[in-house]
């Protein structure tokens, strides 16, 4: 099944990247920007990273949470937050199983080879908990900014 705006968006508990818990559910009541990404500490999710970290005020000013979801583990997170000065949580999805339910997670081809993977897709889910817009094979270096601008007419 495909995820569609007006869908609920499925809920889910993952690991930060020191270990605590995070569910979907602690964030009702407020928007949540939830992206998926294939790495840490490769170009293109570095430069969407940081896209959100030079952002980040204004996400904040407009009551919005940002998460990060790939299948790097805590120690890899924590890592790459550090290096980068990232502000918002990473969060380790190391079987896949949270990016599957969110259509994010599949056959991926690079350089002839075929493998597993993460594909780069955000979900605004709004305060009710419901998804209010997709972005697919998002373009890492103007997303956030993307986001940010389509946030002023996303209906709440």
């Amino acid at each position: 099944m495909t995820l569609s705006p007006g869908d609920p968006a499925p809920e889910f508990s993952l690991p930060d990247g020191e270990g605590n818990s995070v569910n979907l559910s602690d964030f009702r009541g407020k928007r949540v920007v939830l992206y998926f990404y294939p790495r840490d500490n490769t170009p293109g999710c570095t430069k969407e990273a940081c896209g959100f970290r030079d952002a980040y005020p204004d996400y904040q000013s407009n009551d919005v949470v940002v998460l990060g979801i790939s299948t790097d583990d805590a120690k890899a997170h924590t890592k790459f937050t550090t290096k980068y000065n990232l502000p918002f949580p990473l969060l380790s999805d190391a079987a896949g199983q949270v990016a599957t339910t969110y259509d994010s997670y599949g056959l991926k081809k690079f350089m002839g080879k075929e493998y597993m993977g993460i594909s780069r897709n955000t979900f605004i889910i709004g305060p009710d908990g419901k998804i209010e817009k997709i972005y697919r094979k998002v373009k890492p270096e103007a997303h956030a900014a993307e986001i940010l601008a389509d946030l002023a007419n996303v209906s709440g």
